[in-house]
Formats: C-alpha cells, sequence, structure tokens
C-alpha cells in the first residue's frame, strides 16, 4: 500500500463533514489538522472526528506535518488562501469554484508551477459512478459521435434552507459559479475541453429576502446574474445549450443530456456521484437503464485522493485538476461576458480531458 499524504483542511463550515468523512474512505490520505476563522467551529469539528485544531488558518497552512491544504473557504477567498498554501510549500486543494475570475485562478495555476506543486479543485462527482458510466458508454460508441449536450439547473435560490446564504448573490456568486462547476465538469469530461461561449443573463429581483436561520428577515442586495441562458461549442464539434437558475420554480427538465448520431443518453445529476445512466433504445421508444460500471460508493474526498496518488507518482496527471477547473472558471465567466459584449467568447484556456477510472477498483482506491 502506498504511503498516507497528511491532509489540513481549511474551512469547517456546511460542506466539511462531507469531507472529514469522505477522506476516511481512502487509505491514501490521513486528515491530520483543521482550521477555522471561527477557531471554536475548529475545534468542534476536531473532536467530532478525533484531529488536531490548528489554532489559525495560518499555522494549519504553515504546519510541517500537513503535505495538502483542502481549502473549504467562501468562493471569494479561495484564490488567496491556495496562494498562501502554495508559498509555504503545500499542495492545495479546493472547493468550487477554483476562483472567481479567471485571472486569479490563472495566478495560482502559475504560482504552482512554478512552485512544483499541484493545485486542484472541486466538483469530483464526475469520478463517481454515474458520470464515468456514461464516460464509458459514450467512449465506446453506444451513441455514435457526440453532436449536441443540454444541461439545465431551475431552482428558486438557496436563502430558503442555507444558514448564510448572502455570498450566492455577491459577486462572483450566482447560479452559475455556484452549481454551473459541477455541469460544465462533466461535460469536459464527457466532451473535452470547450473553445467558444455565448449566452444571455439577468437578475429577476433586486435583492433577496432570507427566511432561513439564523438570518431570518434579511434582505441581501442581488450584485450578479440569477438566471443564465447560453450555448458552448467543443473542440470536438458538438455544441451545449445551458441554462442556469435561481429565478425559476422547479420543472421535471432532465439535468444533462448527451445527443450523438447513434443515440441519445441521459446523464443523472453531475451535483451528485451516483444515478441512472439512460441510453435511447434501438426502437426509439424506451430508455433502457444502463449497467452500472463503477464503484457507486464514491464520495468527497475523491479528488483529494486523486491528487494524493499524483504526488507519489509524478508521471500520473490528476483529473480534478487546477488546468480543468480554471478551463471551467474561463467558460463560466463568458456567458455575463457574452451577454455584456452582444458577441461570442472566444476562449484563452483548454485542458486535457480527465482520464476516465478503471473499472473494478475498490472503494479505498482511485488508481489501477
Amino acid at each position: 500500500m502506498a504511503r498516507k499524504i497528511n491532509v489540513g483542511i481549511v474551512g469547517c463550515g456546511n460542506i466539511s463533514d462531507a469531507y472529514f468523512i469522505g477522506s476516511k474512505k481512502f487509505d491514501i490520505l490521513n486528515v491530520v489538522a483543521c482550521a477555522d476563522l471561527d477557531p471554536a467551529r475548529a475545534k468542534a469539528k476536531a473532536e467530532k472526528y478525533g484531529l488536531r485544531a490548528s489554532p489559525s488558518v495560518e499555522a494549519l497552512i504553515n504546519d510541517p506535518e500537513v503535505e495538502i491544504v483542502v481549502n473549504l473557504t467562501v468562493p471569494k477567498a479561495h484564490a488567496t488562501v491556495n496562494t498562501a498554501a502554495l508559498n509555504a510549500g503545500k499542495h492545495a486543494y479546493c472547493e468550487k469554484p477554483f476562483a472567481l475570475n479567471s485571472a486569479d485562478g490563472a495566478a495560482v495555476l502559475a504560482l504552482a508551477k512554478k512552485k512544483k506543486l499541484l493545485v486542484g479543485s472541486a466538483p469530483d462527482t464526475f469520478l463517481g459512478s454515474g458520470i464515468q458510466t456514461a464516460r464509458k458508454a459514450i467512449d465506446e460508441g453506444l451513441i455514435g459521435r457526440p453532436v449536441a449536450a443540454l444541461a439545465f439547473m431551475m431552482c428558486r435560490g438557496h436563502e430558503s434552507w442555507h444558514p448564510s446564504p448572502q455570498f450566492y448573490y455577491e459577486k462572483g456568486g450566482g447560479p452559475m459559479f455556484d452549481m454551473g462547476p459541477y455541469y460544465l465538469t462533466a461535460l469536459v469530461n464527457l466532451l473535452g475541453p470547450a473553445k467558444r461561449v455565448t449566452g444571455s443573463t439577468s437578475a429577476a429581483f433586486p435583492e433577496r429576502l432570507i427566511t432561513s436561520q439564523p438570518l431570518n428577515g434579511t434582505r441581501v442586495p442581488v450584485e450578479t446574474p440569477t438566471h443564465l441562458t447560453g450555448a458552448v461549442d467543443f473542440a470536438n464539434g458538438a455544441t451545449a445549450t445551458v441554462v442556469m437558475s435561481f429565478d425559476t420554480w422547479p420543472y421535471p427538465l432532465p439535468c444533462l443530456v448527451i445527443f450523438g448520431t447513434e443515440s441519445t443518453l441521459e446523464v443523472p445529476d453531475p451535483n451528485n456521484f451516483s444515478g441512472p445512466v439512460r441510453l435511447r433504445s434501438k426502437d426509439g421508444k424506451t430508455y433502457d437503464e444502463l449497467p452500472v460500471t463503477h464503484l457507486t460508493d464514491r464520495s468527497r474526498g475523491a479528488g483529494v485522493a486523486d491528487m494524493a496518488y499524483s504526488i507519489l507518482r509524478r508521471e500520473r496527471p490528476h483529473r480534478a485538476s487546477g488546468e480543468l477547473a480554471e478551463h471551467v472558471v474561463e467558460i463560466m465567466e463568458s456567458f455575463e461576458k457574452a451577454s455584456v459584449t452582444g458577441r461570442h467568447v472566444k476562449l484563452k484556456t483548454t485542458c486535457a480531458r480527465p482520464a476516465a477510472l478503471p473499472t473494478g477498483l475498490a472503494g479505498n482506491e482511485l488508481d489501477a
């Protein structure tokens, strides 16, 4: 068995439990410490999961025992914390989005290259059974040549349930930077990198009323588009229609559909690691569920574990990479840019299509 890679988690908010729990599933990961701007919150998580609470974020980043800093801070702090981790000689893996703009993301990538360190980013849901089963179906030609895709994420926003939803409506927030990474990362995994984007954006409400606790009754201004409709042209010739909204009531639309020259594939919700994959039947009357080809028990932490394998074997690229995340950030910011300028946006970034996961891996493995 490979040696364990020591991990420190910065940010002990809502999403952190999923990382504390998920990381335990991988033999290669050893979460040794956590930190938060609120030391009491870090202490509570440390006691819950049996690890050390660092006295401060800075102390964790500079902890000589920590090799990977997992950055679960709010989105506007992602690039700053990643930069601090890299400057401290640590590999960095952050929650989505990788950065609030492609300039900040590019600076993090350049620093990682200079320091000869790895940087990565969520989402890692594309490493789950649902999207990996869909990937295998596409790679094996079950739909022929991919021609087009549809991606929908339609909801009313997060202020009715999230305890601190303000950042969803700040600049760099909105449905695209919140949920877009799941859908666009899945599409790049399935179809390869994109080359051009256009779009129209709007915001239906100038402010939002929080009805969740503890901020019930608080009104927050909306500083970012909350409804986006766009088109993405991929380098392989396929196109995708993408709709992301915090302004609509849910409707039973598919999350993600890939159309090919020979058939159509329905992909499960890319916000999840598993879910049914359906292929259009030969008679065209039904959609038949495909057998799952990959392990269903994947969870958050998979991208960190995949990075850990690459730290030990540098010739092995990690899948949830900074290059992939930076490409997704540029796609996301280009929807609004296209809407404002009234023009298509030709992308400057690209990335390698992540390697498909081998079949037959055990639950604690992400390497053949």
